[in-house]
């Protein structure tokens, strides 16, 4: 993830975009790319979407991916700490002997 990060970051600021990614325009940012994730769905099975459309899913999931990471950069968050820490909290809330 460290790897990941450092290359992401190395791109932004070779083309100088850090001034333009602030935490509010970042959020923006994953929501709209979470969007076009989704438009590869809209009027279609889970299967059609997958097997006409999966170059483009991947490439919308990597986007999300990016821009979430540089946010978690901008606002200094461990996101694999507070995703581990999240799944903690899930397996209180939603216990595996309560399930469906």
């Amino acid at each position: 993830m460290k790897e990941l990060m450092q290359k992401i970051i190395e791109f932004r600021d070779e083309r100088g975009w850090s001034p333009y990614h602030n935490e509010k325009d970042l959020a923006l940012s994953i929501s709209l790319e979470a969007n076009e994730l989704l438009e590869n769905f809209q009027w279609r099975t889970s299967e059609e979407a997958v097997a006409e459309s999966k170059q483009n899913i991947k490439e919308e999931m990597a986007d999300v991916l990016i821009y979430l990471l540089q946010l978690a950069d901008k606002m200094n968050i461990d996101l694999e700490e507070e995703a581990f820490k999240k799944m903690e909290k899930n397996a209180v809330k939603y216990p595996v002997n309560k399930k469906k």
